[in-house]
């Protein structure tokens, strides 16, 4: 809060910021936005009111193939699978445990939603793509072409192994 008084404008700060840190600069600001984000949604009823709407659009059965899919495409927009999880795990877990989903295949499935969104957005392959002297556009092609082939496989298989696992692990 001090950064953004002292510089008058969010553009200053983030020039500042990436001044001072260059290799950095976008965790350092993006953290802060989830804490806050975090913040609402555990202390007001929106985390209960979401996971009342994944518990009213899937069942025990559908709800790892729909966690992978909402973890893919706020992964797409929001690519911090960590800190997307700390701001999304009371509600997706709340869901779980209403509709009596193993809640470690939960995880895993939000975690295979999340590998999914990686082979889309190219955030995760900078520092590769800088070491290799490529564009993203170099590989997103290729990435491209096995996302496609995956998310079948990954939304028939977190539905078909989930129904073998019983909750409440």
């Amino acid at each position: 809060l001090l950064g953004f008084l002292l510089h008058k404008t969010p553009a200053r700060l983030m020039h500042a910021v990436q001044g001072a840190t260059p290799a950095v600069w976008g965790v350092i600001l993006q953290f802060p936005f989830y804490a806050g984000i975090a913040g609402i949604i555990t202390s007001t009823h929106l985390s209960q009111q979401i996971a009342h709407a994944f518990v009213g659009i899937s069942s025990a059965r559908t709800f790892p193939a729909i966690v992978a899919i909402y973890s893919a495409v706020l992964g797409v927009f929001v690519p911090s699978g960590g800190s997307k999880w700390v701001v999304e795990a009371p509600y997706v877990m709340a869901a779980a445990h209403e509709l009596k989903v193993h809640l470690g295949w939960v995880v895993a499935a939000y975690d295979l939603g999340e590998a999914l969104a990686n082979l889309v957005q190219p955030f995760w392959m900078l520092p590769i793509l800088g070491l290799f002297q490529l564009r993203a556009r170099d590989v997103m092609g290729y990435t491209f072409v096995v996302f496609l082939v995956l998310v079948p496989v990954v939304l028939l298989l977190v539905t078909i192994l989930g129904a073998t696992l019983s909750y409440p692990l």
